[in-house]
């Protein structure tokens, strides 16, 4: 892993360097392959840091650019649907809620987030997507009687302050290679269990048992195939379109439901009543004291998902093309913003860094803005024509995509930055400690024991300083530790908070 992170401040740059990448850029034909064209686009692009970056000047579109967009809609639209069919769970909501809710948090994060922030005002902040880690959590904190809104408020809040103080970039620089490696097997192997174990039963429910296995198969010899020859980036829409053929050749029943429309913008109709929208109307203290260790908690996952994400890039760009690499701590006030703003205007989403868009992207060789900007007028166009969103949520559709775009790449990741004998302890330690609680409290732990020396490399311990090894992952393993066990997510011990 680089320990190069880009710092939060850049200095400004002349006329001259800001309009080096048009002066710079050569067309494909001058290069011997398509991959030596994307290199040297992502060595030449210097993105301005929240100022317009504008298509020729600063950026180009490339039809690769489609692979991460197509990639990021069907993920968003799946993770999308968890969280509000979640959330209605809890409340108590009916299916309409859900579908306007999608819907709105796909206008919002469409526009303000995917188009503009990350498309044309900062192309080192990564799409602000979705915490997938939470959903399993959503029922709890509508049990707890934690709000959405005050969720969102104190969430954004944290994650503002930790991007200013640039903790975020800190964090990731402290995690050794061979935790980071640890880190993305588990979230690889086990998200990748889950999505099989879900293609069968499916299968199983809706009568056609063996259609699951036959999808699996035929993806098994496509993914393979496209890494045999260099073309993985093609794995999502490939196989996700392999997947539809095959499910509904062999008899899976599918139909469309969700009509064209547009939602309510109007954030009175959701939080000013309790007759409309999610009819709470709006929080009050005890719901900010409800809500408090699980916005502790989803900032605490933040540093490894943002991680696992950047790591993807480094590993597929060229080492010189540093400047087109995601900014931590940027991509943190994106997603702090965004969640504020997206709950503001009635969207239950609950965001992190944008996995289903970085990780194809980062493989296809593409930087953030211009698949970023097609991601979101996908985004919108799904919302409003209403049919896409039921392909997109298909159960072969969403656990082929999740697979062979999110978690195989991840195992994959995972295992390259495990190269010596020193990481794999480290990694080992990570996975078992994760296995016992979750990801979150696997990565603190390790962290903790790496940068002391106690596994993995002494050599890099011994030229740490004593807040690198003790006061930094101290602290973090301390503060998601008491909001692990606060909503009783430490395995035999009650709940703190007495939800």
């Amino acid at each position: 892993m680089s320990e190069q992170l880009n710092q939060a401040s850049v200095p400004e740059m002349s006329s001259k360097e800001a309009d080096s990448y048009a002066r710079a850029h050569r067309p494909a034909r001058d290069f011997k392959s398509r991959s030596d064209y994307l290199d040297h686009e992502l060595t030449i692009m210097k993105p301005r840091r929240w100022r317009l970056n504008l298509p020729g000047r600063d950026f180009r579109f490339e039809w690769e650019d489609l692979v991460p967009a197509l990639a990021g809609t069907i993920g968003i639209t799946v993770m999308y649907s968890a969280v509000m069919s979640s959330w209605a769970a809890g409340f108590g909501l009916d299916a309409d809620f859900i579908i306007e809710n999608v819907r709105v948090e796909m206008l919002v994060s469409a526009l303000l987030f995917c188009i503009i922030t990350s498309g044309f005002l900062n192309p080192r902040a990564n799409l602000a997507g979705n915490h997938g880690p939470m959903i399993p959590l959503i029922g709890m904190i509508a049990a707890s009687g934690a709000h959405p809104l005050a969720l969102a408020i104190l969430l954004g809040t944290f994650g503002l302050i930790l991007s200013i103080t640039k903790g975020g970039s800190r964090l990731v620089t402290l995690t050794g290679d061979g935790v980071a490696g640890g880190l993305l097997v588990f979230l690889g192997l086990s998200g990748s269990l889950s999505q099989i174990n879900a293609l069968i039963g499916w299968s199983s429910d809706v009568g056609v048992a063996y259609v699951g296995f036959v999808v699996l198969l035929a993806n098994i010899f496509i993914y393979a195939y496209l890494a045999k020859i260099g073309k993985r980036w093609l794995a999502i829409p490939l196989c996700s379109a392999v997947a539809v053929g095959l499910a509904l050749a062999l008899g899976a029943p599918f139909a469309f439901e969700t009509a064209p429309g547009l939602p309510n913008l109007n954030p009175a109709y959701w939080w000013g009543s309790t007759e409309t929208g999610w009819k709470l109307g709006l929080p009050n203290l005890q719901h900010f004291i409800a809500s408090l260790p699980f916005a502790l908690l989803a900032v605490a996952m933040w540093s490894p998902d943002f991680l696992g994400h950047r790591i993807f890039q480094e590993l597929n760009y060229p080492p010189s093309a540093k400047d087109t690499l995601m900014d931590v701590d940027d991509t943190m006030t994106g997603c702090s913003l965004r969640q504020i703003v997206g709950t503001a205007m009635g969207g239950g989403n609950v965001t992190s860094s944008w996995g289903t868009y970085m990780i194809p992207a980062a493989i296809a060789k593409r930087p953030i803005p211009a698949g970023g900007i097609l991601l979101g007028v996908l985004c919108i166009i799904v919302a409003v024509s209403g049919y896409p969103m039921d392909i997109a949520v298909w159960r072969p559709v969403m656990s082929i995509a999740l697979l062979v775009g999110v978690f195989l790449p991840l195992l994959e990741a995972g295992m390259q930055m495990v190269k010596e004998t020193k990481d794999t302890q480290s990694a080992g330690i990570t996975i078992f400690a994760s296995a016992v609680v979750n990801p979150v409290f696997g990565w603190a732990i390790s962290m903790l024991l790496d940068n002391n020396g106690l596994i993995g490399d002494k050599e890099r311990a011994e030229r740490l300083s004593v807040a690198d090894r003790i006061i930094i992952p101290g602290a973090a393993f301390i503060i998601s530790g008491i909001a692990m066990a606060a909503v009783g997510m430490l395995p035999g011990v009650p709940p703190l908070a007495n939800f």
